[in-house]
């Protein structure tokens, strides 16, 4: 299917909340992690969000210039072409800018999808993430305020965090202590700022002791209980009930109890991206160590031309990949859920 129209990534959420369902969202950095992601999806029977972060756009662009807004969307517009072939929904987002690089990555991008949308057509991307969780609540809300303005006016639908997600992702760290918790005033200055819809639509990635990177299971107190006090909080004071549509940063580790919570108490998108580096990487490793004489010339000798060949090492590698992304689908209870 062709990738999500802005009315179709609307419905996606309506129906994850409704459903108490959320969408993995897979971080790629390349042509074949995309596709490794849309297979993932397609097996799965789920529609799903593909996702770009600032380093990996910076890698996307290019080790010459580095530039993040071509890598972005020279992605993004092959995922337009290739998306067509997989029998899903997916939506273009990207995720984690701080404000050191709204200048260099999201506003141009937004600036694409607005030219896009004055012509007749669709976004280039659906959303688009403002971490603001390294500045204050009222500097980040006012920076939120302004990007969901042209957010709207680009038909794309905004994330915001509002406080911090422990750990580091491209250059974005926070310690890891009791600021990982996300309170209710928080979230009524959030609304206040914001609104509940009548300013546009949000994703909120509010904090329960979310961390980045690799950790087992009981390694990070997680609490997604908190959500149900940040939904019921601010449903008392303005009359709408389940205002917020959550997302669940740092979830690698996470343990099925923890998720579900989450789910029930509004979460609609998972990031994903240290588990499925893993699954695309292991596949590889596995692939050298196995085939060593072959890869390398050892000796003198010239190797063996089909077990160096990126493809051989790169199908195995987007399997795993994919095959990961089945498993976060069924954790998540996408699974079957596709719309058709």
């Amino acid at each position: 299917m062709p990738i999500a129209t802005p009315e179709v990534y609307n419905e996606m959420f309506d129906r994850a909340k409704a459903g108490k369902f959320a969408y993995p969202a897979i971080n790629v950095t390349s042509t074949q992690t995309l596709h490794a992601a849309l297979r993932g999806f397609a097996e799965a029977e789920s529609d799903g969000i593909v996702q770009i972060s600032t380093g990996g756009a910076e890698f996307l662009g290019g080790q010459y210039s580095k530039d993040m807004v071509s890598g972005a969307v020279a992605l993004a517009e092959f995922a337009h072409i290739v998306a067509k072939k997989y029998p899903v929904n997916v939506a273009l987002h990207t995720d984690h800018c701080p404000k050191d690089k709204l200048d260099g990555y999201v506003r141009p991008l937004l600036a694409v999808s607005k030219e896009r949308v004055d012509a007749g057509q669709n976004p280039l991307f659906q959303s688009h993430m403002w971490d603001g969780s390294a500045e204050t609540l009222k500097d980040n809300l006012e920076i939120g305020e302004e990007l969901l303005a042209q957010a709207v006016a680009a038909k794309i639908i905004l994330e915001v965090e509002i406080t911090p997600t422990g750990g580091e992702e491209d250059g974005v760290s926070h310690e890891i202590n009791d600021e990982l918790y996300t309170t209710v005033d928080d979230a009524l200055r959030t609304a206040e700022a914001l609104g509940l819809g009548e300013k546009g639509r949000y994703l909120l990635a509010a904090s329960f002791g979310n961390v980045h990177g690799v950790y087992k299971p009981g390694n990070v107190v997680l609490r997604p209980e908190l959500l149900k006090d940040l939904q019921e909080g601010v449903a008392a004071k303005s009359g709408k009930q389940n205002p917020f549509d959550f997302v669940f940063h740092g979830g690698s580790g996470s343990t099925d109890t923890e998720i579900a919570t989450a789910l029930e108490n509004g979460v609609v998108k998972m990031n994903l991206d240290t588990d499925t580096q893993y699954a695309f990487s292991r596949p590889v490793a596995d692939h050298m160590f196995r085939n060593y004489d072959g890869v390398l010339k050892v000796d003198g000798e010239v190797g063996d031309k089909k077990t160096y060949d990126p493809r051989s090492w790169g199908k195995a590698a987007e399997k795993g990949m994919a095959e990961r992304v089945q498993q976060a689908c069924a954790n998540l209870r996408s699974t079957g859920t596709r719309l058709k």
